[in-house]
């Protein structure tokens, strides 16, 4: 185990990759759950890359990976959810990252723009993409919301690797 008093110091490249990502892991960010419709039917994907950006005009944004298989679905949706999840979604959240179209076996509805909307998060941003920017090997995509919903609850977090709950 590390001493908290010697950190670990290192300039990332190709060699220090896994330990650059143990080093954003240290941040620790609640879970969302990504839907848009594609032609192969409701797609998903899990990213705790969300943020807010604006508050006049509504806009967020999340990034996705351009090497990630499900990225042509998502690179190119004119039209996406962004799903908050609350702490007891963990297993929805794992059935996502295994498959893109775990969807079919769970249920939902659809928006007026064909978009999967999940129940129970904790919030739900129903957006519109209106800018993507490259960002090295990840595309930033930023969305006005068209409409959102939210419920009190505890959160999904993840850090380090791992789920955990927000201790208050």
């Amino acid at each position: 185990m590390q001493d908290p008093n010697q950190p670990t110091t290192f300039s990332p490249d190709a060699e220090t990759g896994r330990m650059l990502r143990d080093a954003f892991g240290k941040f620790a960010t609640g879970v969302t759950v990504i839907t848009a419709t594609s032609a192969d039917g409701p797609v998903a994907i899990v990213a705790n890359s969300f943020s807010s950006v604006s508050l006049d005009p509504a806009l967020v944004l999340w990034s996705v990976d351009r090497a990630a298989r499900r990225f042509p679905y998502f690179g190119s949706a004119d039209h996406y959810a962004i799903h908050v999840l609350a702490v007891e979604q963990g297993d929805l959240c794992k059935q996502v990252a295994r498959d893109a179209h775990a969807l079919k076996d769970l249920p939902f509805t659809l928006n007026a723009d064909g978009v999967p909307l999940i129940d129970h998060c904790l919030a739900r941003f129903e957006c519109r993409r209106v800018a993507a920017h490259d960002a090295g090997d990840h595309v930033i995509i930023v969305g006005q919301v068209q409409r959102t919903e939210m419920r009190d609850g505890d959160p999904l977090t993840f850090f380090a690797g791992d789920f955990g709950k927000l201790a208050l």
